[in-house]
C-alpha cells in the first residue's frame, strides 16, 4: 500500500505560477512511476505529465508541455508538479499517482495508488 498527501494548491491569476507536491509514504517510493493527472467539474480526469522511477524519463500532456515540470526526489519520497504561464483551463482538483508497471502510462486506470487531490484555480 501507498499513501499519497498532495500540497501547493491554490488560486493565482493567468500567467502566474504554482508548484504541486506530492508526499508518499508506505512502500518503497523509487519502485513507482509517479504521475499527475486533473479534473475539472463535469470533466472526466486527464493526464498531465509522468515521471519514471529513477526521474530520467519524463513525458506530458501537450496542454501543460513547456509550462510544467514533473520532477521527483527518491530521497524524500516526493514528486513536484511547477506549473508555470497558468491559464485558466488548467483550474481543477489536481492529483497524484502511483504506478507500479514499467511503462509510461497516461491512463488513469494504469495507476494503483492515488492522493487525495489539491485544488488549483486560475483566475482571468
Amino acid at each position: 500500500q501507498v499513501q499519497l498527501v498532495e500540497s501547493g494548491g491554490g488560486s493565482v491569476q493567468a500567467g502566474g505560477s504554482l508548484r504541486l507536491s506530492c508526499t508518499a509514504s508506505g512502500r518503497t517510493f523509487s519502485n513507482y512511476n509517479m504521475g499527475w493527472f486533473r479534473q475539472a467539474p463535469g470533466k472526466e480526469r486527464e493526464f498531465v505529465a509522468v515521471v519514471s522511477r529513477s526521474g530520467l524519463t519524463t513525458y506530458y500532456a501537450d496542454s501543460v508541455k513547456g509550462r510544467f515540470t514533473i520532477s521527483r526526489d527518491n530521497g524524500k519520497n516526493t514528486v513536484l508538479l511547477q506549473m508555470n504561464s497558468l491559464k485558466p483551463e488548467d483550474t481543477a482538483v489536481y492529483y497524484c499517482a502511483a504506478d507500479r508497471r514499467g511503462t509510461i502510462d497516461t491512463t488513469p486506470r494504469e495507476y494503483d495508488y492515488w492522493g487525495q487531490g489539491t485544488q488549483v484555480t486560475v483566475s482571468s
